[in-house]
């Protein structure tokens, strides 16, 4: 299923396996395996890569929910363009604020499956170092 998803977002932005391998930063023979199913369980990390110049997400790919749609009237605000200037004109790429955003998603579903401590029965307060590295 990722395979076969992944290959149509490929063909719907006309990239081939080579230019979308590039924009990903994986090899090309690694994004065939996926597409023919022979590579059924791509790391988190290389599904991010893939994901971002299809204008897609990790969830669309497993399967978990509709390809998202963005509309014309769903317009980001100045704060909105102003922080995500300040990030590019920084270095960050589509694939970091995937990954920045894959993470916000993780954190929020282990506070939603309540993960307490055994000693205080409180939640557990976590803080998450992240060091992304992610080549165009």
């Amino acid at each position: 299923m990722i395979g076969e998803r992944i290959k149509s977002l490929r063909e719907k932005k006309g990239y081939s396996i080579t230019k979308l391998a590039d924009l990903a930063g994986v090899s090309k023979s690694y994004l065939s395996y996926i597409e023919r199913n022979m590579q059924n369980n791509p790391s988190l990390q290389v599904m991010a890569k893939i994901a971002a110049p299809l204008d897609s997400n990790i969830e669309y790919l497993l399967g978990e929910e509709p390809l998202p749609k963005i509309h014309e009237d769903e317009i980001l605000d100045d704060e909105w363009r102003l922080i995500i200037k300040n990030a590019v004109d920084e270095g960050m790429s589509k694939g970091d604020f995937q990954a920045l955003k894959d993470l916000i998603r993780s954190n929020m579903w282990k506070e939603s499956k309540g993960e307490t401590s055994v000693y205080f029965n409180e939640k557990k307060k976590t803080s998450n170092i992240i060091i992304l590295h992610i080549d165009n």
